[in-house]
């Protein structure tokens, strides 16, 4: 088995995660379908991890004790070599721990575990942020995972929606160069919006204080379910042209337009005393079946 590669799973799902990022690679069924965007020229990832800032700071820079430091968008740990803490036949966990080069850019100490793992036909995904430092450790986190469009079954990229249970509208926000600015309402039917490229045509669709905690990504022919703890936000993401939709749990957001402070008063941060920890998870469960 490659060091830097682990794959794992049941006889409905089977998950392929690497070291680099910590990040899920495949996603496959037991028909052999693939419910991950494969990191096609359009945009090379396929789920990295979000931190210690989700979207970006001004100037791709984060202030601490009146000093600055270069922060560039999403965060090191998408780019970052995880450890291995154990790998089995069902999944695997890895760990992120401060250095030199993430203290250069970030001057906290810290710990984020990941912790993936595939059960009854379902992966999930939890991590945890540990302060192990004698002073607060500021923070924000988020998935990115990107699943296939059209979904494995499905005929075409046409008839995509989300659905999302209670809800009637989404109270969304745009982005400016990266940062949060203008907000828009996007009316649902029933709880759910159809999907197409245009949606996207202004960037990502952000959703601050999102309430739902769990929706549906569905065509004819097959559905992903998916749900979320722990993450006060919502990311929704294509970029035009590609066979994507990303679905993005997030504790935090991009920086407001206009803000430029000190990072431990960033708005939407998590701060976290010496000795705590913070526990965030997402799982999705695939099925072809009609919808």
């Amino acid at each position: 088995m490659p060091d830097d590669t682990h794959r794992f799973g049941d006889d409905r799902l089977t998950a392929t995660v690497r070291a680099e990022g910590a990040e899920l690679q495949s996603l496959r069924d037991a028909g052999g379908g693939e419910w991950l965007w494969q990191a096609g020229p359009e945009w090379p990832r396929h789920a990295p991890i979000l931190f210690p800032i989700v979207g970006r700071l001004p100037g791709d820079t984060l202030r601490h004790a009146g000093q600055p430091h270069r922060m560039t968008q999403h965060g090191f740990a998408r780019d970052s070599r995880f450890t291995w803490l154990w790998r089995d036949g069902a999944g695997c966990a890895l760990r992120l721990e401060d250095n030199d080069a993430t203290r250069a850019a970030y001057p906290f100490a810290f710990a984020l575990d990941v912790e993936w793992a595939v059960a009854g036909g379902a992966l999930s995904c939890t991590a945890t942020v540990l302060n192990p430092g004698d002073g607060p450790l500021p923070f924000l986190i988020g998935g990115h995972p990107a699943f296939s469009w059209p979904l494995p079954g499905a005929a075409s990229a046409e008839g995509h929606h989300l659905t999302f249970a209670g809800i009637g509208a989404l109270a969304a926000r745009r982005l400016t160069g990266g940062l949060l600015d203008a907000s828009e309402y996007i009316s649902l039917r029933d709880g759910t919006l159809p999907l197409n490229q245009s949606l996207f045509e202004k960037d990502a669709i952000v959703l601050p204080d999102f309430p739902a905690r769990k929706l549906r990504y569905a065509a004819p022919g097959a559905a992903l379910e998916m749900q979320w703890d722990g993450y006060s936000d919502f990311g929704l993401w294509s970029k035009p042209g590609a066979s994507f939709l990303c679905l993005e749990p997030w504790c935090g957001t991009a920086a407001p337009l206009g803000w430029d402070g000190e990072f431990m008063n960033r708005p939407g941060a998590t701060v976290l005393a010496p000795g705590q920890s913070r526990r965030f998870s997402w799982q999705v469960r695939p099925e072809r079946s009609p919808d």
